[in-house]
């Protein structure tokens, strides 16, 4: 017998048929856009729950894997891929001090860091974060900012990583300068409390206004508490705001002896190949320029194609990137409007062993991506080109109102004050990519990230002194071929 539902109550039969279709249907999903969003409190107490599984106070040990591979194996790992004759010019950069060779052993330290606590929050790292690949540089509007400035190594990776690698190298500075261990104790901590009040800060902040915000040189002018290296400040600014490239940089880096202005040679630090290696090099540019013009935006193509390509001569750059394959190219738009672009190789970023892939094809595109999420602002002719024999290759201005850090000129004073600068524009490269309120939740308000980091900085410090120590050893008994520039 089937049971029915009497006929003269046909509420029982329209529920009964109700539910016999919604047993049929899958559960409705809710829209992502209708979904509540985490609020600046629900992904505090997120990152704050991280310091269960990663205690804060565990970013203070500092010990070398067993298994830790010999300095000199990555160093050579490291010089694969550059310009053969340009390596003895790196050897001699890195053994000047301790300091040197950490900024010329990312990859080392990359490969350290893997082995250390992360609590598994993500942002656009750096990935060679020192105290001095940060500096001041103009904006396309014409303002002076404070920023990183060498991304070359940038990749999705563990905040903490740029955070020690910082840190670290503020130990390094200090005693290259031969301040006191209690001064380097307190640039450390300058700096970590700097990277953790700001992060708050931009964490309570709404995403727009953390994308606009940018640390004007301004801002520090006015609370440089050294009254000498206030002055001193001023001066190189006004300077670089008063310098054109018509009067400073052509006169300086171009020959005007022949028909054609060509970039003055200056070896080894600038120079034009052999003949046939010359009208090679000026085959490549021109042949690979247009596709370089082809990643700008469309208006700034406009600009580019103001100005025609004169000449192209090779340069040296700075410690870590010494030997890879790097140029000038002198651009004209008239007899007296030049501009000076700078070719720069980019080779795997050297945390991709340890922190993935990059998932641009292209390692030039890898760093521009990196400059346009991390820096307040970038550079108008940035872009990116597939060069010869599969290198990579990111393009950008030479110069641009660009003040380096003279950390050999810091006192204590203002090395303190200039950690306390640096961590404040990590903190907002890192707010940019990442997500400030669960970085902020897992530092909190306490000291305790800092301390640790100090302990960390410290310790590594002294790993880094180890190390060039075994490239200092190797040297001597003639394992390395050393060039030592004049003046060093």
């Amino acid at each position: 017998m089937v049971f029915a539902p009497d006929s003269s109550d046909t509420r029982g039969l329209i529920v009964a048929k109700s539910n016999r279709t919604m047993s049929k249907q899958p559960p409705i999903e809710t829209s992502p856009s209708l979904r509540p969003h985490p609020t600046r409190d629900d992904l505090y107490s997120l990152g704050k729950s991280l310091r269960d599984k990663c205690p804060r106070e565990s970013h203070a040990a500092w010990k070398p894997a067993a298994d830790r591979l010999d300095p000199l194996v990555l160093l050579e790992e490291s010089n694969k891929g550059r310009m053969a004759q340009l390596i003895p010019v790196r050897h001699g950069r890195m053994l000047q001090s301790p300091f040197t060779f950490y900024r010329g052993a990312a990859l080392n330290m990359a490969a350290d860091l893997a082995g250390t606590p992360a609590t598994g929050l993500r942002v656009q790292a750096c990935g060679d974060c020192h105290l001095c690949n940060f500096g001041a540089y103009a904006t396309p509007e014409r303002r002076v900012i404070f920023d990183i400035n060498d991304l070359d190594e940038t990749l999705p990776a563990p905040w903490e990583w740029d955070v020690k690698r910082l840190a670290a190298s503020f130990v390094l500075a200090c005693r290259d300068n031969g301040f006191r261990d209690d001064t380097a104790r307190d640039a450390v901590l300058n700096c970590v409390r700097s990277y953790r009040e700001h992060m708050a800060e931009y964490s309570d902040m709404r995403v727009l206004d953390v994308w606009y915000a940018s640390i004007d040189v301004e801002k520090l002018l006015a609370v440089i508490q050294d009254e000498e290296a206030s002055k001193r400040f001023k001066k190189r600014l006004a300077k670089a705001r008063e310098r054109s490239v018509l009067e400073h940089e052509f006169p300086e880096l171009v020959s005007t002896d022949s028909l054609a202005p060509t970039i003055r040679d200056n070896p080894p630090l600038i120079f034009h190949p052999h003949e046939r290696g010359r009208e090679e090099l000026m085959a490549n540019v021109e042949k690979n320029f247009a596709l370089y013009r082809e990643t700008m935006q469309e208006d700034r193509r406009l600009l580019l194609d103001q100005f025609k390509l004169k000449d192209a001569a090779l340069k040296v750059v700075g410690v870590g990137s010494v030997g890879t394959y790097c140029a000038i190219l002198l651009l004209m738009a008239s007899e007296h409007d030049p501009l000076f672009l700078q070719v720069k190789q980019a080779r795997p970023s050297v945390l991709e062993a340890y922190a993935g892939k990059s998932p641009h094809a292209n390692h030039g595109e890898r760093v521009v991506h990196g400059c346009r999420m991390m820096q307040s602002a970038s550079d108008i002719f940035l872009g990116w080109v597939d060069g010869e024999a599969g290198r990579h290759y990111y393009i950008r201005q030479l110069k641009d109102m660009k003040i380096k850090p003279m950390v050999e000129m810091f006192t204590q004073g203002v090395m303190v004050q200039y950690a306390d600068f640096c961590g404040w524009a990590l903190a907002h490269a890192h707010a940019r990519s990442g997500e400030p309120a669960r970085i902020s939740g897992y530092l909190g308000k306490g000291d305790q990230f800092d301390t640790a980091v100090a302990d960390f900085a410290v310790a590594y410090a002294d790993q880094s002194e180890r190390d060039h120590d075994v490239l200092m050893k190797a040297a001597r008994a003639g394992k390395l071929e050393v060039y030592v520039e004049e003046g060093q």
